[in-house]
């Protein structure tokens, strides 16, 4: 099988999972940063449901796969099974991006993908600021 069914398979399994697990809804995750509030754990459960998952198969995978072999997208850096470990200003600073963003927001960028399908306002800011974000990205970095 050739990996663009797969991927759209995986991809649209994800989406299904987020939106039974209500993780496309802002307020789930805005709970769930809430920590000396109304916390939300539901979001930790998702997350340890999807490690549960992966965690096993990566192993697996990463046992069965000859060198060269890779299956899926490389990171930039020539890191092909993403086990890269340079921490550098620019990895934390995306990372603190992400974060307030996600904070600020509610939205992770794979949730508000599948929300587009709400046509609702905050989700169609956020992903317009993303693509104009990862617009910038390649205009100033690369």
């Amino acid at each position: 099988m050739k990996s663009g069914p797969l991927a759209f398979a995986c991809g649209l399994l994800f989406a299904l999972g987020l939106g039974l697990s209500g993780m496309t809804q802002p307020s789930k995750v805005l709970a769930f940063l809430d920590v000396l509030g109304a916390w939300d754990p539901s979001l930790a459960l998702v997350m340890a449901g999807a490690i549960a998952v992966h965690l096993p198969l990566s192993r697996l995978r990463r046992v069965s796969q000859a060198p060269g072999d890779e299956i899926g997208c490389a990171a930039d850096d020539g890191d092909a099974d993403g086990t890269g470990t340079l921490i550098d200003r620019r990895l934390v600073i995306g990372a603190a991006m992400f974060g307030v963003g996600w904070g600020l927001s509610g939205y992770c960028p794979g949730p508000a993908i599948v929300s587009l399908a709400s046509r609702a306002s905050g989700v169609l800011v956020f992903v317009g600021a993303t693509l104009v974000g990862v617009a910038l990205y390649r205009r100033t970095v690369r």
